[in-house]
């Protein structure tokens, strides 16, 4: 068993939870002037998903910390400009993410762990990967469709030789997506699109560890072993052999069962400011654990996407409404024309009502939509007031 040190200091409840916003970016002014690329910085992952109902979830998450950022500014923001080094990549890390292109030196120890892997999914044709390869080299950035097709059949997992190959040499580091193009992954090969100073592999496993579990440590604040080894989804045996030597302190917290660890420059600063009221998406990193967001906040989330929906408790994309640092209800949302719907609300009470209402406004004029249109919610009775609150806002 790991002997672990004594706790720097002790946190209430309620710090723990200041903490954890201000370093997610919902406390305290947001940096207007680093924008979208300072978000992705700041996080350190964003998480991308097929899902697109107010708009895809790498547009949610700054929106959500930044506000009404214009859209084309977001893809601008992360995706490479024309003739210039991209500002980032796309890459295995919670999930598929967005990733700040100079941490690329820093997953040196998972594409080694794909190369070494010894068996896949799907079958590699026998000259497969060496056309791909040739083909890049020769023609430029290219969608898999572009390389001769994604699929074999309309079966989304049925993927052709060419789509396994080319996604085969992006884990493996050869090659990169350092854009989207219609949700299309665009593949260049690494030596041409990432700036020389970062192509390699040099870091050990060890050093790279390091680094990632001190970026979960900023990112989240503070967190447990197992928050922390869920952001960039590292095991916990990895964690515990790099902590020790990441710069985070460890730390005790009101109510949490288990150890804590947290950034030093966080604890030296009260968190203080004015609180984001906002709606979340759901592969937002704030809730991305749904263990942390029930010790936190309080707070069962679950997205309902991939549940029959018989079973849907809360609504197809339930989107957090967080406000006052709180998460307050769900939205589902969806949008008709020039209409926001909101399909089903669940509100924490009463109280919940004026901060739900300003999510809903704020959210309809950034997609465009001039009015908002309520259609269930849980509390019959306050139905009568999030239409009242509405119109008074839309007026």
């Amino acid at each position: 068993m790991t002997t672990l040190p004594p706790p720097a200091t002790e946190l209430s409840a309620d710090e723990a939870r200041r903490l954890a916003l201000r370093a997610q970016g919902f406390l305290g002014a947001p940096d207007r002037r680093a924008g979208v690329r300072g978000v992705l910085r700041h996080l350190g992952a964003v998480q991308l998903d097929t899902i697109s109902v107010l708009a895809r979830s790498h547009e949610l998450i700054p929106y959500a910390r930044l506000g009404a950022v214009g859209r084309a500014a977001v893809e601008a923001a992360y995706w490479k400009p024309a003739g210039a080094p991209p500002r980032a990549f796309e890459y295995w890390s919670h999930a598929a993410c967005i990733l700040p292109v100079e941490e690329w030196p820093h997953f040196a120890f998972r594409r080694r762990t794909y190369r070494a892997r010894p068996h896949w999914g799907h079958h590699l044709p026998e000259g497969a990967y060496e056309q791909v390869i040739a083909q890049l080299r020769a023609e430029g950035p290219l969608t898999a469709t572009d390389l001769g097709g994604a699929k074999r059949t309309s079966e989304w997992w049925d993927w052709s030789g060419t789509k396994v190959a080319v996604e085969r040499a992006l884990m493996y580091g050869e090659v990169v997506c350092v854009e989207r193009r219609g949700w299309k992954r665009v593949y260049d090969l690494a030596e041409r699109a990432i700036p020389a100073e970062l192509l390699h592999d040099d870091l050990d496993d060890r050093e790279c560890l390091r680094r990632l579990v001190r970026l979960a440590g900023e990112a989240l604040g503070v967190g447990t072993r197992a928050d922390i080894a869920d952001y960039h989804r590292l095991k916990a045996e990895q964690v515990d052999a790099v902590i020790a030597d990441s710069g985070l302190v460890p730390v005790s917290v009101a109510g949490w069962a288990r150890p804590a660890w947290a950034d030093p420059a966080a604890l030296a600063t009260p968190p203080r400011g004015r609180h984001r009221t906002t709606l979340l998406s759901p592969f937002d990193s704030l809730v991305w654990e749904r263990a942390r967001t029930e010790r936190i906040f309080g707070f069962t989330h679950r997205l309902e996407a991939y549940v029959p929906r018989p079973k849907r408790v809360h609504g197809y994309f339930a989107m957090p409404v967080l406000a006052g640092g709180r998460l307050i209800g769900r939205v589902d949302p969806a949008r008709e024309g020039r209409t926001l719907v909101a399909r089903q609300v669940t509100l924490d009470g009463p109280r919940a009502v004026p901060a739900v209402a300003q999510a809903l406004v704020e959210a309809a004029g950034w997609v465009g939509c001039t009015d908002v249109r309520v259609e269930r919610i849980d509390a019959a009775e306050l139905h009568g007031p999030l239409t009242k609150e509405l119109a008074r806002l839309l007026t």
